[in-house]
């Protein structure tokens, strides 16, 4: 009943949360310009004119793709373009050492190739009248890798603390991301996982109740992002669906 409803704009809406954070870090690049370089040359020892010119390429990159991707042109460029920004920052930031940032990341990776997926058109046949052979397409092996990097996101969230709500929101959120992984009764984990995740995220990263001053107020922002571009991601799986290598399909042929 919900995708009856909301067919015709949940694609729509998972797209502009994919590319929020893109969004929000490319507008952080040009309003916290001097701040980005400072950080990038005293890191790295680059000088200001290298680290000027990472955070230009951060900006425009990050911008551009999202204006490619919201008006629906050159969309598998803006997806290689933001591929590489999120390699250059994981590079430049070093989050390849940070292992729950990387995990985020390669998240976030998963949600771009879900966004790749969905703009690529199948491969026409090469003989009139005859359809392609549907294991052949690469569309649903992107659709495979985003869906098991997206789950990435929610083993950062598991606590392993001793209480009761920690125990079974692990044993939930383990069972949820396993059948999204696989592709079992995926459209209802993975809508259940928006709505799982959509409210932790309100709750620990409520960035409009710290100072604007405060440097935490920028790292819940980031954090805030880069959590609904994930969402955005799963939105993407409930409307389109978990793809041809997945338990759901392998169902219709049993």
């Amino acid at each position: 009943q919900f995708l009856r409803v909301t067919k015709q704009y949940l694609p729509h809406v998972a797209r502009l949360c994919l590319i929020s954070t893109f969004l929000e870090d490319g507008i952080r690049m040009w309003l916290q310009w001097s701040e980005q370089r400072d950080y990038i040359d005293g890191t790295w020892n680059c000088g200001y004119f290298l680290a000027s010119i990472f955070v230009f390429i951060n900006l425009l990159g990050q911008l551009s793709g999202c204006i490619l991707v919201l008006s629906r042109n050159f969309v598998q460029y803006a997806c290689f373009g933001l591929f590489g920004i999120i390699a250059l920052q994981t590079i430049a930031y070093s989050i390849l050492w940070d292992l729950k940032f990387l995990m985020r990341n390669l998240a976030l990776g998963g949600g771009l190739l879900l966004l790749l997926a969905e703009s690529r058109s199948e491969g026409k046949s090469m003989f009139a009248g005859v359809p392609t052979m549907r294991e052949s397409s690469p569309k649903q092996y992107m659709q495979l890798g985003g869906r098991v990097l997206l789950v990435l996101m929610f083993m950062t969230l598991l606590h392993f603390d001793m209480n009761f709500f920690s125990i079974l929101q692990n044993i939930v959120g383990t069972a949820l991301i396993i059948l999204v992984a696989i592709g079992f009764k995926t459209k209802l984990a993975a809508l259940t996982l928006v709505i799982w995740l959509f409210g932790i995220n309100i709750y620990f990263n409520a960035f409009w109740t710290v100072p604007a001053y405060k440097p935490m107020h920028d790292f819940l922002k980031y954090d805030f992002f880069q959590t609904m571009s994930v969402i955005g991601g799963l939105l993407l799986v409930v409307a389109l669906g978990p793809g041809g290598v997945s338990m759901d399909e392998k169902k219709k042929e049993w």
